[in-house]
């Protein structure tokens, strides 16, 4: 598994324009062959985390290579990023622990 964790921060003026197009990215990313899983977090001084899984690095870089997908990345760095870094890992090990009943 292939793991993107993508750090940002929003311009204050982008947060409407944003969430406008952020649901379309994740519905996208959603039908990408080989997707797993996809989570976003925002932290209280602002700092947002998305988390997104892939079963493999061919399929991270078609999805970083889609169209629509590098279109709205551009937007990202053009309109709504105050600042980001974006880091692809592979997943080494991985641990569970699923209680039963909760």
């Amino acid at each position: 598994m292939i793991v993107t964790v993508f750090r940002n921060r929003l311009r204050p003026d982008a947060t409407e324009a944003y969430a406008e197009l952020a649901p379309q990215m994740v519905e996208l990313a959603k039908q990408q062959p080989g997707f797993i899983s996809l989570k976003t977090f925002t932290a209280t001084d602002g700092e947002r985390v998305t988390i997104a899984e892939f079963e493999s690095d061919e399929a991270v870089l078609a999805w970083r290579n889609n169209a629509i997908h590098q279109n709205a990345q551009e937007r990202g760095r053009t309109d709504f990023y105050a600042e980001y870094i974006s880091q692809t890992c592979e997943v080494i090990r991985e641990s569970r622990f699923p209680r039963n009943g909760c």
